[in-house]
Protein backbone atom coordinates (compact mmCIF):
# COMPACT_ATOMS: atom_id res chain seq x y z
CA UNK A 1 0.00 0.00 0.00
CA UNK A 2 2.76 2.47 0.92
CA UNK A 3 4.26 1.80 -2.69
CA UNK A 4 1.05 3.12 -4.16
CA UNK A 5 0.91 5.87 -2.02
CA UNK A 6 4.20 7.05 -2.93
CA UNK A 7 3.24 6.75 -6.72
CA UNK A 8 0.76 8.73 -6.09
CA UNK A 9 2.21 11.36 -3.94
CA UNK A 10 4.37 11.48 -6.83
CA UNK A 11 2.08 11.70 -9.15
CA UNK A 12 -0.33 14.31 -7.92
CA UNK A 13 2.82 16.92 -6.78
CA UNK A 14 3.55 15.87 -10.96
CA UNK A 15 0.48 16.67 -12.54
CA UNK A 16 0.06 19.81 -10.58
CA UNK A 17 3.28 21.47 -11.88
CA UNK A 18 1.27 22.72 -15.36
CA UNK A 19 -0.40 26.08 -14.64
CA UNK A 20 -3.86 24.98 -14.15
CA UNK A 21 -7.34 26.18 -12.77
CA UNK A 22 -6.38 25.71 -8.96
CA UNK A 23 -2.82 26.65 -9.38
CA UNK A 24 -4.00 30.51 -10.58
CA UNK A 25 -6.88 30.71 -8.36
CA UNK A 26 -4.26 29.87 -5.43
CA UNK A 27 -2.06 32.67 -6.83
CA UNK A 28 -4.67 35.11 -7.48
CA UNK A 29 -6.01 34.03 -3.66
CA UNK A 30 -2.46 34.84 -2.00
CA UNK A 31 -2.49 38.18 -3.62
CA UNK A 32 -5.88 39.40 -2.91
CA UNK A 33 -6.68 37.92 0.69
CA UNK A 34 -4.57 35.49 3.26
CA UNK A 35 -2.19 32.92 2.88
CA UNK A 36 -4.39 31.13 4.78
CA UNK A 37 -7.04 31.11 2.55
CA UNK A 38 -4.79 30.30 -0.49
CA UNK A 39 -3.84 27.19 1.90
CA UNK A 40 -7.65 26.47 2.19
CA UNK A 41 -8.00 26.64 -2.05
CA UNK A 42 -4.54 24.42 -2.02
CA UNK A 43 -6.80 21.29 0.55
CA UNK A 44 -9.89 21.53 -1.49
CA UNK A 45 -8.67 21.16 -4.94
CA UNK A 46 -6.42 18.61 -3.61
CA UNK A 47 -9.58 17.01 -1.86
CA UNK A 48 -11.34 17.16 -5.17
CA UNK A 49 -8.31 15.15 -7.06
CA UNK A 50 -8.45 12.57 -4.74
CA UNK A 51 -12.03 12.24 -4.90
CA UNK A 52 -11.98 12.60 -8.65
CA UNK A 53 -8.63 10.09 -8.47
CA UNK A 54 -10.48 7.05 -6.74
CA UNK A 55 -13.43 7.41 -8.92
CA UNK A 56 -11.25 6.89 -11.84
CA UNK A 57 -8.86 4.61 -10.51
CA UNK A 58 -12.17 2.20 -9.05
CA UNK A 59 -15.27 2.87 -11.15
CA UNK A 60 -14.97 5.11 -14.48
CA UNK A 61 -11.89 4.11 -15.85
CA UNK A 62 -13.94 0.75 -16.92
CA UNK A 63 -17.14 3.20 -17.79
CA UNK A 64 -15.05 4.96 -20.25
CA UNK A 65 -14.43 2.29 -22.21
CA UNK A 66 -17.91 1.07 -22.75
CA UNK A 67 -19.42 4.55 -23.13
CA UNK A 68 -17.14 6.57 -25.08
CA UNK A 69 -19.97 9.61 -25.38
CA UNK A 70 -19.15 10.68 -21.45
CA UNK A 71 -15.81 12.20 -22.41
CA UNK A 72 -16.68 15.02 -24.75
CA UNK A 73 -20.40 15.82 -22.31
CA UNK A 74 -17.62 16.20 -19.65
CA UNK A 75 -14.85 18.11 -21.69
CA UNK A 76 -18.12 20.73 -22.70
CA UNK A 77 -19.45 21.18 -19.06
CA UNK A 78 -15.76 21.84 -18.02
CA UNK A 79 -15.26 24.40 -20.45
CA UNK A 80 -18.45 26.62 -19.94
CA UNK A 81 -17.38 26.52 -16.34
CA UNK A 82 -13.71 27.70 -16.80
CA UNK A 83 -14.57 30.47 -19.47
CA UNK A 84 -17.29 31.62 -16.40
CA UNK A 85 -14.44 32.10 -13.94
CA UNK A 86 -12.41 33.85 -16.66
CA UNK A 87 -14.34 36.24 -17.66
CA UNK A 88 -15.28 36.77 -13.97
CA UNK A 89 -11.83 37.32 -13.23
CA UNK A 90 -11.22 39.91 -15.90
CA UNK A 91 -14.11 41.80 -14.67
CA UNK A 92 -12.54 42.02 -11.66
CA UNK A 93 -11.10 45.08 -10.55
CA UNK A 94 -7.78 44.51 -9.21
CA UNK A 95 -7.28 45.22 -5.09
CA UNK A 96 -4.39 46.13 -2.96
CA UNK A 97 -2.85 42.56 -0.87
CA UNK A 98 -3.84 42.21 2.36
CA UNK A 99 -1.44 41.18 5.15
CA UNK A 100 -1.15 37.78 6.35
CA UNK A 101 -0.15 39.65 9.40
CA UNK A 102 -4.19 40.79 9.50
CA UNK A 103 -5.93 37.83 10.63
CA UNK A 104 -9.30 39.66 10.44
CA UNK A 105 -12.04 37.29 8.85
CA UNK A 106 -9.16 34.62 7.70
CA UNK A 107 -11.23 32.25 9.56
CA UNK A 108 -14.55 33.57 7.68
CA UNK A 109 -12.14 33.13 4.50
CA UNK A 110 -11.39 29.75 4.61
CA UNK A 111 -14.65 27.22 3.97
CA UNK A 112 -15.15 29.68 1.00
CA UNK A 113 -11.67 29.32 -0.04
CA UNK A 114 -12.13 25.78 0.45
CA UNK A 115 -15.38 25.49 -1.08
CA UNK A 116 -13.66 27.06 -4.10
CA UNK A 117 -10.55 25.41 -4.49
CA UNK A 118 -12.88 22.02 -4.19
CA UNK A 119 -15.47 23.69 -7.18
CA UNK A 120 -12.87 24.29 -9.49
CA UNK A 121 -11.47 20.70 -9.52
CA UNK A 122 -15.47 19.13 -9.51
CA UNK A 123 -16.84 21.72 -12.08
CA UNK A 124 -13.84 20.47 -14.28
CA UNK A 125 -14.66 16.88 -14.75
CA UNK A 126 -11.43 16.73 -17.45
CA UNK A 127 -9.60 16.16 -14.07
CA UNK A 128 -11.35 13.14 -13.58
CA UNK A 129 -10.46 11.87 -17.24
CA UNK A 130 -7.00 13.06 -16.66
CA UNK A 131 -6.92 10.72 -13.92
CA UNK A 132 -8.56 8.21 -15.67
CA UNK A 133 -5.55 8.65 -18.57
CA UNK A 134 -2.85 8.66 -15.81
CA UNK A 135 -3.73 6.11 -13.33
CA UNK A 136 -7.21 4.68 -14.10
CA UNK A 137 -6.02 2.08 -16.68
CA UNK A 138 -3.42 0.43 -15.81
CA UNK A 139 -4.33 0.16 -12.13
CA UNK A 140 -7.23 -1.53 -12.76
CA UNK A 141 -5.78 -4.42 -11.21
CA UNK A 142 -4.15 -3.68 -8.40
CA UNK A 143 -6.88 -4.10 -6.06
CA UNK A 144 -9.11 -2.21 -4.01
CA UNK A 145 -7.00 -1.04 -1.11
CA UNK A 146 -3.64 0.06 -3.48
CA UNK A 147 -6.32 1.99 -5.70
CA UNK A 148 -7.29 4.15 -2.49
CA UNK A 149 -4.04 4.15 -1.40
CA UNK A 150 -2.91 5.81 -4.88
CA UNK A 151 -5.86 8.13 -4.86
CA UNK A 152 -4.90 9.09 -1.20
CA UNK A 153 -1.30 9.83 -2.43
CA UNK A 154 -2.48 11.64 -5.43
CA UNK A 155 -4.79 13.92 -2.60
CA UNK A 156 -1.26 14.58 -0.59
CA UNK A 157 1.13 15.35 -3.89
CA UNK A 158 -1.51 17.96 -5.20
CA UNK A 159 -2.02 19.59 -1.63
CA UNK A 160 1.75 19.88 -1.10
CA UNK A 161 2.54 21.47 -4.92
CA UNK A 162 -0.61 23.82 -4.05
CA UNK A 163 0.26 25.02 -1.00
CA UNK A 164 4.22 25.27 -2.55
CA UNK A 165 2.68 27.58 -5.21
CA UNK A 166 0.70 29.53 -1.94
CA UNK A 167 3.74 30.63 -0.05
CA UNK A 168 5.55 31.23 -3.24
CA UNK A 169 2.54 34.25 -4.32
CA UNK A 170 2.59 35.11 -0.73
CA UNK A 171 6.36 36.15 -0.52
CA UNK A 172 5.63 37.30 -3.98
CA UNK A 173 3.03 40.29 -2.51
CA UNK A 174 4.76 43.67 -3.44
CA UNK A 175 5.71 42.66 -6.89
CA UNK A 176 2.84 41.27 -7.86
CA UNK A 177 1.05 44.13 -6.56
CA UNK A 178 3.21 46.22 -9.41
CA UNK A 179 1.71 43.91 -11.63
CA UNK A 180 -2.12 43.98 -10.34
CA UNK A 181 -4.26 44.72 -13.35
CA UNK A 182 -1.96 42.42 -15.94
CA UNK A 183 -2.27 39.74 -13.25
CA UNK A 184 -6.15 40.11 -13.65
CA UNK A 185 -5.67 39.42 -17.66
CA UNK A 186 -2.72 37.19 -17.37
CA UNK A 187 -5.32 34.73 -15.07
CA UNK A 188 -8.85 35.83 -17.06
CA UNK A 189 -6.86 34.94 -19.38
CA UNK A 190 -5.82 31.33 -19.19
CA UNK A 191 -8.93 30.48 -17.54
CA UNK A 192 -10.31 31.68 -21.01
CA UNK A 193 -7.97 29.60 -23.05
CA UNK A 194 -8.42 26.23 -20.86
CA UNK A 195 -11.71 27.01 -21.38
CA UNK A 196 -12.03 27.23 -24.86
CA UNK A 197 -9.21 24.57 -25.17
CA UNK A 198 -12.09 21.72 -23.51
CA UNK A 199 -14.88 22.98 -25.96
CA UNK A 200 -12.60 22.40 -28.45
CA UNK A 201 -11.78 19.07 -27.08
CA UNK A 202 -15.49 18.32 -26.85
CA UNK A 203 -16.01 19.67 -30.53
CA UNK A 204 -13.24 17.35 -31.48
CA UNK A 205 -15.00 14.12 -30.23
CA UNK A 206 -18.65 15.12 -31.63
CA UNK A 207 -17.01 15.81 -35.28
CA UNK A 208 -14.36 13.39 -35.67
Amino acid sequence: MLKYFMIGAIGGAVTGIPIGPVNIAVIDTAYRHHLKRAIAVALGGALADMLYALIGILWFGPLVKTRPHIPPILYAFSGVALIIYGIMILRSRPVGPRSDDDDSGSKAYFWSGLALGFALIIFNPSTLLAWVVFFGTWMADVGKMNGVSAAVGIGAGSFLWFAFVAVLASRGKRFLQAKAMLLNRIIGLFLLGFGVYSIGKAAHYWLS
